[in-house]
This record gives structure tokens, C-alpha cells and sequence, in this order.
């Protein structure tokens, strides 16, 4: 297992891909500012400081960040959230 963290076209947003099924179904799953979700991995994730916002899809778990943070900083603590629920 293993989290692979991916560029995307958005420099603020990084996509977070796992070897295993982290959401059920065809639906995805956003969450904004203000929001909570059924899913307790994306409001964790929500609660780290800089996280702006995040979607998720399957396998995989957007983080959109905010602009004064540098990635260098918030990817560990996104991982660490991540792995915290067996990912």
C-alpha cells in the first residue's frame, strides 16, 4: 500500500492516489469551506490548517490549498491524515 501524491493542472492542488477503494460507489464528493461530509477522512482533512478545500472519487482524495501555504509544508500532514485511516 502507499499514497501517491500527483501534480495536477491547479499549482495549488495535489491529487492523493491509493491503492485501495477509499469511497463507494460513482458519486463524488466535495467539500468546501464551512461543509461536512458523511466521510470523516475529508472532514479531517478539512480541519488541517491550510487545506482549502478537497474532492474525492474512488481511490483518490483532491486537496486544494490555500494560497499563502507551500506544499512542502501541508503534503506531510495530508499524508499523515490519510495513512491515519489505513491508507
Amino acid at each position: 500500500m502507499g499514497i501517491r501524491a500527483e501534480a495536477t493542472p491547479n499549482p495549488n492542488a495535489l491529487k492523493f492516489t491509493t491503492d485501495s477503494l477509499i469511497f463507494e460507489g460513482d458519486n463524488s464528493i466535495s467539500v468546501m469551506p464551512g461543509d461536512t461530509s458523511e466521510h470523516d477522512i475529508l472532514n479531517d482533512l478539512m480541519e488541517v490548517n491550510g487545506v482549502d478545500n478537497v474532492f474525492g472519487y474512488q481511490n483518490f482524495i483532491t486537496v486544494n490549498k490555500a494560497f499563502d501555504v507551500e506544499w512542502d509544508e501541508l503534503k506531510p500532514r495530508v499524508i499523515e491524515v490519510i495513512e491515519k485511516y489505513g491508507y
